[in-house]
């Protein structure tokens, strides 16, 4: 069965700049779905979890979790670990997206189960192509299965 409702993009990015940069290339890539910017793990896993804050969300997984690493209270590896270990939550696509160049970082996101790892260009012009062509990959044209 096919979801007809229009999932949620989850944002999770620390830096105010990195996020609102994050926000104007999904908004330029006319996505239908709403997006809902998160500054940590936890309030990640709450999300997720519709516990704390988003205790009353409607409930349902989003399209695609864009992931930052690099976080206060629970960073994106720990986030990434949590969401695979999680039958509601495994299947869920993951997006690393880091400024971290560091190998293990690299290796660590495969090894857990990332969809995909993409480096924050320096380059603005290249950042707004990278998040547009990933919101409309994840959010538009990937068709994630059905829950068990």
């Amino acid at each position: 069965m096919i979801n007809r409702y229009i999932r949620t993009i989850l944002l999770v990015e620390d830096s105010m700049a990195d996020a609102e940069m994050s926000l104007d290339a999904l908004r330029e890539a006319n996505l239908a779905n709403p997006v809902v910017h998160l500054q940590d793990g936890v309030e990640c896993m709450d999300w997720l979890h519709c516990r704390g804050a988003w205790a009353t969300r409607e409930p349902g997984n989003p399209a695609v979790v864009l992931l930052d690493i690099k976080m206060p209270r629970m960073d994106g590896l720990e986030v990434l670990t949590r969401m695979r270990a999680d039958d509601r939550l495994r299947r869920i696509p993951v997006v690393i997206l880091s400024s971290s160049r560091e190998e293990s970082d690299l290796a660590r996101s495969w090894d857990l189960g990332v969809n995909a790892y993409v480096i924050k260009p320096v380059d603005v012009d290249q950042f707004f192509t990278a998040v547009r062509t990933l919101g409309q990959f994840w959010a538009v044209l990937n068709q994630a299965p059905e829950q068990d």
